[in-house]
């Protein structure tokens, strides 16, 4: 077989790569750079493109003079229209798109949002409501002078959608010292908020359990009321404050120690910071008597998670549960230090 030519090795070379550059798709930006890859969708001002040799980019769509796409895309413009199609550069900064009904021309700037076929617009899919669903383990034990084992675990199931959120959630801890039971508490409650504006929502919430270590038998806490966001930079950064009306029952095991059956006030902030490579919680809610306002309930819980193998994270924090009016011998403050392994799917 007569060996290929350098020259005729060149030409096939050049017909390779230039095939390969007509069936990518193509951005510019203003300040020449030419970027090759796979457009995944535009929203939000962001064109993101998949690269081989730099994987997801993120554009600024302000940036963006030219946009050309080899594959057909759903197209939704700042007007409305909605059309699938390819799109290709024209001069001065003009789109056409092109697809079975047609053609329409445009402008980079003009594009709100594309999505894949089989795909749902992204407006559309944020205003669906979505099952979020998490469960949490740990086991730990000791042996030597003295044999202890315990468990704890929990699970959360969150409905949310931009104008309300719906959580249940349940926990539970046991722990067995020489093998008598030392410590078993549980506890599990529902919550929902709907927002009345941007910032402000309306909330109504109950949970109910109990506690040996506390000497509660049984504890419930109904309450509702309003929430503020202080802080509302999603998908980074949320602070929100509660304040509303609540009925704290408390049935102690110890007869000396008088029930709690009381209105009363319910006050909270809850926080959320979403870091690069973890997600930071901090939530605190009191809750005074009316009849007393130094008979309370505080509880605050801090904690940090860190994303592991695909639906798996990792959860550390601390539990601090503040009782003012204990049973006799039992402390006010308990303090719980946590490392929880957590499964989370929709």
């Amino acid at each position: 077989m007569k060996p290929t030519s350098p020259f005729l090795f060149r030409v096939l070379i050049a017909l390779s790569l230039g095939s390969a550059l007509v069936q990518a798709d193509i951005v510019e930006t203003k300040t020449g750079a030419r970027l090759v890859g796979t457009v995944s969708h535009v929203e939000g001002g962001t064109i993101v493109l998949v690269t081989d040799y730099a994987g997801t980019l993120s554009i600024k769509q302000s940036e963006v003079v030219k946009l050309e796409t080899e594959k057909p895309l759903f197209f939704r413009l700042t007007g409305g229209t909605t059309m699938e199609g390819t799109v290709e550069a024209r001069k001065n900064g003009e789109l056409k798109i092109t697809g079975k009904d047609g053609t329409i021309s445009t402008t980079v700037d003009k594009v709100a949002a594309t999505w894949g076929p089989g795909q749902m617009d992204p407006a559309v899919a944020q205003l669906m409501r979505k099952w979020k669903y998490e469960a949490s383990f740990s086991l730990s034990g000791k042996t030597g002078n003295s044999e202890q084992l315990g468990y704890d675990g929990g699970a959360k199931a969150t409905l949310t959608s931009p104008d309300d959120t719906l959580l249940f959630y349940t926990d539970f801890g046991y722990q067995e010292t020489d093998k008598l039971k030392s410590e078993e508490k549980f506890h599990v409650g529902v919550d929902y908020s709907r927002y009345l504006s941007e910032r402000v929502t309306w909330y109504v919430r109950d949970e109910g359990g109990f506690d040996n270590v506390k000497d509660i038998d049984f504890y419930n806490v109904a309450a509702g009321g309003l929430g503020y966001d202080l802080i509302k930079a999603l998908p980074v950064q949320k602070l929100t404050s509660r304040a509303g009306i609540s009925y704290r029952f408390e049935d102690y095991g110890d007869p000396s120690n008088e029930d709690v059956r009381s209105a009363g006030l319910d006050l909270g902030l809850a926080h959320a910071y979403h870091f690069k490579n973890a997600v930071m919680h901090n939530n605190v809610t009191f809750v005074p008597s009316f009849e007393d306002f130094t008979n309370y309930r505080a509880i605050h819980d801090s904690s940090l998670e860190f994303p592991l193998a695909g639906p798996w994270t990792f959860r550390m924090g601390v539990n601090n549960d503040y009782t003012s009016n204990p049973s006799p011998g039992v402390s006010k403050l308990d303090t719980t230090y946590y490392g929880k392994f957590v499964l989370n799917w929709e």
